[in-house]
């Protein structure tokens, strides 16, 4: 008799029976445990793996101090005079933060200067309006910033008069908000933008930082109320304050990678080498000039027009200069006055373009004649304009707009 028993199916799992309770098989417990301590060991070495990767839990370079590197935040810094000197301070070796809303400002800039500096740490943008008490606060709590450059702003007179709130909201009340957010947070150097236009029309030419200002339009009044904040502020503080009040700008940086490109919607506003260029590429009729009654050789106003590239090397003079507890005031222009009529000569030749002019009633808040002294910025600051042949500083400019008939072909939509 075959007393053994053949299995097919291989044993089930079986509880054993002691003293009529019921206990686990052994071997499924010792299974399941071993399942668990194995899961354990793994997790403990992933976690481990990834605390040791730099990229987990280390803190943005923008938001660290580091020996030997200045973080500057540029406000407004993708608009035309802003976007330029982040070029200028990223290649001397700074730290940027560029903020703006770009109402006013091309995401096309920024690109441009992500692209020329891709490298960690050099330069980040931070889509923000000034206006926005929380937003401001944010930022300067997420990051440690060692100066300011100050140029975000509206700047047109003509909409200035047309709009004045705006102008004081934005100009007057967000650098209010700059100032509270630096001091809060400990940063120590302000450059401000300021303009020319905070001197109003004087009866003494050329004008000197102590010219007496009194200023005629919304924007050059928003600009020294502004000035009047900060000056008061650092009285009671140890910040290094400059004060730049410049004149008109012109220009593009000489090596081709920037430009000026304003909203279409704001044409009829912006600056003269706008207009003229825009003229000469057919975008508009002609160029129209307002004013011709002014008291001065041939009736138009005259201007001390300062090129952005010698504008953005006295900004950098400042922030090298500037001393804790110091106030410097400074204007930055070449001294010597332009007329309107002269402008559109040089702006016919730099194009080559037969523009047409139409000669218009004055605009409200211009005025006749502005040129600036720049004596105390030469002594104190070893700051002289470089650029002063005008037809070629246009012949700069319309190279950029020839080859950037649709500004930075990028919308600003974020």
């Amino acid at each position: 008799m075959n007393f053994g028993r053949s299995r097919t199916q291989p044993r089930a799992n079986r509880s054993i029976s002691i003293g009529g309770m019921d206990y686990a098989d052994p071997k499924r417990k010792g299974n399941l445990i071993g399942k668990v301590f194995l899961a354990a060991v793994l997790t403990t070495l992933c976690i481990i793996m990834i605390k040791r990767s730099p990229s987990f839990n280390s803190p943005s370079p923008f938001s660290i101090r580091e020996p030997g590197v200045t973080h500057v935040l540029v406000t407004g810094g993708a608009g035309y005079i802003g976007s330029h000197a982040t070029l200028r301070l990223l290649k001397d070796s700074y730290r940027v933060t560029i903020v703006d809303n770009l109402s006013r400002g091309n995401l096309g800039a920024v690109k441009v200067l992500q692209n020329l500096f891709p490298e960690p740490g050099r330069l980040q943008f931070i889509y923000a309006d000034l206006g926005d008490a929380k937003s401001v606060d944010k930022i300067f709590s997420e990051n440690k910033f060692d100066a300011v450059m100050h140029f975000a702003a509206v700047a047109y007179v003509g909409e200035s008069t047309l709009d004045p709130l705006k102008y004081y909201h934005n100009i007057t009340s967000n650098t209010l908000l700059v100032l509270e957010g630096m001091a809060k947070y400990g940063v120590k150097t302000l450059i401000y933008s300021s303009t020319c236009a905070t001197y109003g029309e004087p009866e003494k030419m050329p004008i000197t930082e102590v010219t007496e200002q009194k200023p005629i339009n919304p924007y050059g009044k928003a600009k020294k109320m502004a000035e009047d904040i900060i000056l008061d502020f650092s009285k009671n503080s140890k910040m290094a304050v400059m004060v730049l009040r410049y004149f008109n700008v012109i220009g593009s940086d000489p090596e081709g990678r920037l430009g000026e490109a304003p909203r279409p919607e704001l044409r009829e506003h912006g600056r003269i080498s706008g207009a003229c260029f825009d003229a000469a590429r057919g975008i508009t009729d002609g160029l129209k000039v307002r004013g011709t009654d002014y008291k001065t050789a041939d009736g138009t106003c005259i201007r001390d027009y300062i090129d952005v590239t010698d504008l953005v090397d006295a900004h950098v003079k400042a922030l090298e200069k500037a001393q804790p507890a110091e106030v410097g005031i400074y204007n930055v222009g070449t001294g010597k006055g332009r007329s309107v009529k002269e402008f559109v000569d040089a702006c016919k030749k730099a194009t080559g373009a037969n523009i047409k002019v139409d000669y218009l009633p004055r605009r409200p808040g211009d005025y006749a004649e502005v040129y600036s002294d720049p004596t105390k910025i030469r002594l104190e600051l070893n700051w002289t304009a470089q650029h002063t042949d005008l037809e070629k500083s246009l012949q700069v400019a319309w190279k950029w707009q020839k080859s950037h008939r649709d500004g930075y072909g990028v919308s600003s939509a974020i």
